[in-house]
C-alpha cells in the first residue's frame, strides 16, 4: 500500500524539491519577450563591463601592443595635436574589446540557450571556444597574409618626388578596416549552423546559392587584396570552405 500510495503522490512543488537538478521532459526553454530583454540587458552590461576591464589590461602593455601592429610600415607621424592621444585611446579599446571576445562570445551563445534543446546545450561547451578561436583565426589571416601584400601595393605608388608618409591614424584605420572583417568573416560556419538550427536557413537554399556566394569571394578577394591573384586566390578559398563546412552540417548533422 505504500509503495502504491507514493506512485499516486501527485507531482507537487514539495515533491520536485526531492530532486531539484532534475530538468522537466517538456521544457522547451521558451522565455516571454520580457525575460529575454531582460537576459539581453543583463549580458550587454556584463560584456561592456569585460570590456572595460580588457581595456585597462591592454593599456599597461600599449607600447608594445603599438609597436606590433606598426612593424609593417616603421615609423609614423601624427599630424594633430590630440591625433596621437586618440589613436592610442582607440588601439587600448580595440585589445580590450579582442582581450574580452572569449566573455562576449560565451555571452553570446547563453542568449540563444533558452531556443536550444538540453543535447544542443552541451554542445555550447564547444561553440564558445570554437567561435574565439575562429575569430583570432581571422585576425591572424588577414594581418599576416593580405595586411602585408596590400601595403606593399599601395606603397609601390611611392615616387622620388612623391613619398609615403602615413599618419598614426590613418594608418590604424587602415589596419582595423582590413582586420577585423575577416574574424568575423571566419565566423561563417558557426552563423550558418545557429541560423539552420532556428529554421532560418535550410541545406535547400545553401545550396541554391552556393556558386553566388563562391563567386563573391573571388569579387572580395579582389577588392581587398592586391591584383596578385595567388592574394586574391587565398581569401577566396576560405570563404568557399568555412560556407562549404557550414552547409554540410546544416544537411548532414541538422538534416535541415
Amino acid at each position: 500500500m505504500t509503495a502504491q500510495a507514493d506512485e499516486l503522490k501527485p507531482n507537487t512543488p514539495e515533491n520536485e524539491k526531492e530532486n531539484p537538478d532534475e530538468v522537466p521532459e517538456d521544457d522547451d526553454g521558451t522565455m516571454s519577450l520580457t525575460a529575454h530583454l531582460t537576459e539581453l540587458r543583463s549580458r550587454l552590461i556584463k560584456s561592456l563591463f569585460a570590456i572595460v576591464v580588457g581595456s585597462l589590461i591592454a593599456w599597461i602593455f600599449l607600447d608594445g601592443i603599438t609597436k606590433f601592429l606598426t612593424a609593417p610600415v616603421g615609423k609614423l607621424y601624427y599630424m594633430q595635436p590630440g591625433e596621437a592621444f586618440f589613436t592610442y585611446l582607440k588601439i587600448d579599446i580595440t585589445a580590450g574589446f579582442l582581450i574580452a571576445l572569449p566573455v562576449i562570445f560565451f555571452h553570446v551563445w547563453q542568449f540563444f540557450l533558452p531556443a536550444l534543446t538540453r543535447a544542443e546545450r552541451a554542445i555550447l561547451g564547444v561553440l564558445v571556444p570554437m567561435s574565439v578561436i575562429l575569430f583570432f583565426t581571422g585576425l591572424a589571416f588577414s594581418f599576416f597574409l593580405i595586411l602585408p601584400t596590400a601595403l606593399k601595393f599601395f606603397m609601390g605608388f611611392g615616387t622620388e618626388d612623391l613619398q609615403t608618409l602615413f599618419s598614426f591614424k590613418n594608418y590604424f584605420d587602415f589596419v582595423i578596416m582590413f582586420v577585423l572583417p575577416f574574424g568575423f568573416v571566419f565566423e561563417l560556419p558557426l552563423i550558418i549552423i545557429v541560423l539552420g538550427k532556428l529554421g532560418i536557413l535550410t541545406s535547400e537554399f545553401l545550396g541554391k546559392y552556393r556558386r553566388i556566394v563562391f563567386f563573391l569571394s573571388f569579387v572580395i578577394g579582389a577588392l581587398v587584396t592586391t591584383p596578385d591573384v595567388i592574394t586574391q586566390i587565398a581569401v577566396a578559398i576560405p570563404v568557399m570552405f568555412l560556407y562549404e563546412f557550414g552547409y554540410l552540417v546544416v544537411k548532414y548533422v541538422l538534416r535541415k
